[in-house]
């Protein structure tokens, strides 16, 4: 057996005493897949003083000189999450000869192609399989499995929390602030869960997915993003009425014209195997030129389920130490366009609150084909109140997001209409 590999940890959070307890639990195993002992030499941390039992870590191994530590690898996993120092300490990490191992979907979303130059340059492994989805392997096929495939789109529930609450909320009739509260009880939701409820988390993943898939640069800021706060009860029994749930999806497609990512609300028919992913998992679908559709699905967050992606990330990085060779390369060839929002095509679900009286409807339709959206289905509610208002309910057959936004918009100025109190995107219908 071969001379034990240094191994780093930066941060010793949930996911970072999962993956330092196992090292120590696993070592045995560990050194008879990677052909070498792992040797954890030491973990950055931001307070000494914390306890942490939980990581199973001697007390002497803890500092809080992470710019010493990486130095003194071979092999640096960073769990510290965020842009800096994060960022800074994995340059210094690749630049002294280290192979990195993160789940930093943050930094990788703004500025992953630093981190690429800087391990292809060196020559040294940059995995990040735990940034995306947790322990569901879906990063490397779609580097490695999938490299000689052209993939056409990549559709998917990423996000755990978001998950959670809407699927409870179509479940139970219940309202979103009422889930998300109870979501921060079990631990699915942070204290502050804006990351996560307003899709940033998703867009940073959404934009990883999109470059790996396209072979193109897509940074976080490309990617189109909203978040589920607007969602509401009646939303979820609307869907519910035609057939559909409410999901949070990335959805990434590739088209003559070139790429493009968007995350927000979308309905989902029951139909489609994204309705049925329930409570905090993930689910992704790739559709491809040669392997047509495929699925992957399991828990996308978690300590364990992330530290298992994590080390295998790291059991990979170790044998290509012991054994020569690195990791598949950042691959972005392609160069194509970033298209924005406005180009891609989808569905509308929209509600409406108009007068009820004669020639509402037609007015409405007008509006539509000055616009040149098509209507799928209508359906007047039986709702009336003394003001004088009816509930009309729209689903469009797909157009480009500009028409539709413009046929919203349009809507809104027509004395006709009191409101638009819903407007969703749909995929499947």
């Amino acid at each position: 057996m071969a001379e034990p590999l240094k191994v780093a940890l930066l941060g010793c959070g949930v996911v970072g005493s999962a993956v330092a307890r196992q090292l120590t639990e696993d070592a045995d195993d560990l050194a008879a897949r990677v052909g070498a002992p792992l040797e954890l030499v030491g973990v950055a941390v931001r307070d000494l003083d914390k306890p942490r039992p939980e990581s199973g870590v001697p007390t002497e191994l803890f500092t809080t000189d992470a710019e010493d530590l990486v130095t003194r690898a071979d092999l640096v996993i960073e769990l510290m999450g965020g842009l800096e120092p994060a960022r800074s300490l994995l340059l210094r990490a690749i630049e002294h000869g280290a192979g990195v191992v993160t789940a930093n979907k943050a930094l990788l979303g703004a500025d992953g192609p630093t981190l690429y130059a800087a391990a292809d340059a060196r020559g040294v492994d940059l995995s990040f399989e735990a940034s995306v989805a947790g322990a569901i392997p879906l990063l490397r096929p779609l580097r490695e499995s999938l490299a000689g495939d052209d993939v056409q789109r990549v559709m998917g529930i990423v996000n755990g929390t978001t998950n959670f609450i809407l699927d409870k909320m179509d479940r139970t009739g219940a309202a979103l602030s009422e889930v998300l509260a109870e979501a921060q009880e079990l631990g699915y939701a942070e204290a502050d869960p804006t990351a996560d409820v307003e899709g940033y988390d998703a867009q940073a993943k959404a934009a990883i997915l999109a470059s790996l898939a396209f072979h193109t640069r897509v940074a976080t800021s490309d990617v189109h993003c909203e978040g589920i706060m607007g969602v509401t009860a009646e939303d979820i029994r609307d869907a519910r009425k035609i057939g559909c749930v409410v999901k949070l999806l990335a959805i990434c497609d590739r088209s003559a014209d070139g790429v493009s990512a968007r995350v927000h609300p979308t309905l989902v028919p029951r139909s489609h195997p994204l309705a049925t992913v329930h409570g905090a998992f993930n689910a992704v679908f790739l559709d491809t030129a040669l392997a047509g559709e495929l699925m992957f699905y399991g828990q996308g967050a978690g300590a364990r389920p992330t530290a298992s992606a994590v080390l295998g990330d790291l059991v990979q990085a170790a044998r290509h130490r012991v054994d020569g060779g690195h990791g598949p390369r950042e691959s972005a060839y392609a160069h194509l366009p970033i298209l924005p929002i406005a180009s891609t095509h989808t569905s509308y679900f929209i509600r409406l609150d108009v007068l009820d009286r004669p020639g509402v409807l037609a007015r409405v339709a007008n509006v539509f084909g000055e616009h040149e959206v098509s209507i799928e289905s209508m359906r007047q509610g039986v709702r009336r109140t003394e003001d004088g208002l009816a509930l009309l309910q729209l689903v469009t057959h797909q157009a480009t997001d500009a028409a539709l936004a413009a046929t919203v918009e349009g809507l809104r100025k027509l004395d006709d209409v009191h409101d638009v109190s819903s407007v969703l995107r749909a995929e499947g219908l």
